[in-house]
């Protein structure tokens, strides 16, 4: 062999060496995954051994952006791979079609003490399906408490469990005392702007969590999960119509002897979601406290109560003794919202659904009529609009219903029809022109102001 040959020959096998080396790393990477996963060593080695593998700063996620572990070599790179500062990857950690969590990652090729070869996207996904698994096996048994609280309050709330001695008994093994009492929160959430990622899963874990620093046996459930329709009416869409679920709304049950308790913990709630969630709109409603477990259901309904009305109002908080008349129609919403619905149906539905098809303000001007003392003047006063509009609303009003509002006993029905729709949490057409500080589209003067 001549010396060039030689030569070449001597370039290929260096060649081949380097091109291996990748594989090399890949598989010893595999292994040592592997290897953790196989000794049953946890979710914390698994994520220790894939930082090396992948010569990574490593955090896993759940699924509501919570940390579940991190391995990283110092306390700055810890901070920018939960940051996601530069350089900073993400995958998606899925078992079948759910999401179970989030793998942020950032190399380290570019640290001073020369890192580890980046890894083949195979290899990452590889350790994503690992972690995943493990995230999911990790987590059985907090799914399991997770599902034994929403069927416990599901057979609460909906009263197929009435007997005060097993919702008692069915609570403690819970890890909730309820026998010397309880309060009942409902906790709703809505985006003020399209939002992407499933952040009410975030906002009620938040939630849930806020509550149990307060008192530490709550327990939680998305009502959602609680069968039978317990807002009492239809299930509606976002903007008040049959065929929405309760995505974002939670029910959070407070044990305690103290009526204050629930109180403090809807104040820490609430103060837990502005802060961590300030571009998004929330309504924290409590219960009155009930010294008897057989009594849970009927809070239940209360605070279900308070929140329909706190959202007509655009109240951020409301407790159910704030409810006024309101409170009048609870036996209603609970034990029959089929009457309730029917008296919605044959007085305000029809106004409902016009404003919905033709975009008026009918249900609006209506409102704000009966606010205003029967007060035309009034009424255009603070919808900024003309007094003969005011007054061609209202005539649209009593041919679509058939109530006179210049009548007091038209003006009774509709009052109730509108108070109903509250109750059934029926949200009426509303956008940013009828916001607070922004009727009519208008935002009122400052005092002073020129």
């Amino acid at each position: 062999m001549s010396d060039a040959e030689a030569t070449a020959a001597e370039g290929l096998r260096k060649s081949d060496a380097a091109s291996s080396a990748p594989a090399v790393a890949s598989l010893e990477a595999l292994a040592e995954i592997s290897a953790a996963v196989e000794d049953g060593a946890g979710l914390h080695e698994v994520v220790r051994s894939v930082s090396r593998g992948l010569g990574a700063g490593v955090a896993v996620l759940d699924a509501a952006l919570g940390v579940l572990a991190v391995a990283c070599r110092s306390p700055d790179e810890e901070r920018a791979v939960l940051a996601q500062g530069a350089g900073v990857g993400t995958l998606e950690l899925r078992v079948a079609d759910r999401r179970v969590g989030e793998l942020r990652f950032r190399p380290r090729g570019g640290s001073a003490e020369g890192a580890d070869e980046p890894q083949p996207d195979a290899v990452l996904r590889m350790a994503g399906s690992v972690i995943a698994l493990e995230v999911e096996r990790a987590r059985a048994p907090e799914r399991a408490t997770e599902a034994a609280v929403g069927q416990f309050l599901d057979d609460v709330m909906n009263r197929r469990t009435t007997d005060r001695e097993n919702i008692v008994a069915r609570g403690r093994e819970l890890g909730a005392d309820l026998a010397d009492g309880a309060g009942v929160l409902v906790v709703r959430a809505h985006a003020r702007q399209p939002e992407q990622g499933d952040w009410r899963a975030r906002a009620l874990a938040a939630a849930e969590r806020a509550a149990r620093r307060v008192a530490t046996g709550a327990l939680g459930a998305s009502v959602r999960d609680l069968t039978g329709r317990r807002r009492g009416g239809p299930e509606r869409d976002a903007r008040g119509r049959a065929g929405a679920g309760g995505d974002g709304e939670l029910l959070i049950v407070i044990p305690g002897a103290e009526s204050p308790l629930a109180e403090r913990a809807a104040t820490a709630v609430l103060r837990e979601l502005e802060s961590r969630f300030p571009q998004h709109a929330f309504a924290v409603a409590r219960s009155r406290h009930i010294t008897d477990a057989a009594d849970l259901s009927r809070a239940g309904a209360e605070a279900l109560l308070a929140a329909n009305v706190a959202e007509a109002r655009g109240d951020q908080t409301l407790a159910f003794e704030e409810t006024g008349s309101y409170r009048l129609l609870l036996s209603s919403m609970s034990d029959d919202p089929e009457e309730l619905e029917r008296f919605y149906s044959e007085t305000i539905a029809p106004l409902v659904a016009y404003d919905d098809q033709y975009e008026t303000a009918l249900l609006r001007t209506l409102e704000t009529y009966l606010d205003s003392d029967a007060s035309v003047a009034g009424t255009a006063q603070r919808l900024f609009t003309h007094r003969h509009t005011v007054r061609y609303r209202l005539e649209r009003v009593r041919e679509l219903t058939g109530l006179d509002v210049g009548s007091s006993e038209g003006r009774e029905r509709l009052g109730l029809g509108l108070k109903a729709m509250r109750v059934l949490g029926l949200a009426s057409p509303a956008g940013p022109a009828t916001e607070r500080g922004a009727e009519a589209g208008r935002v009122p003067r400052e005092r002073g102001a020129s």
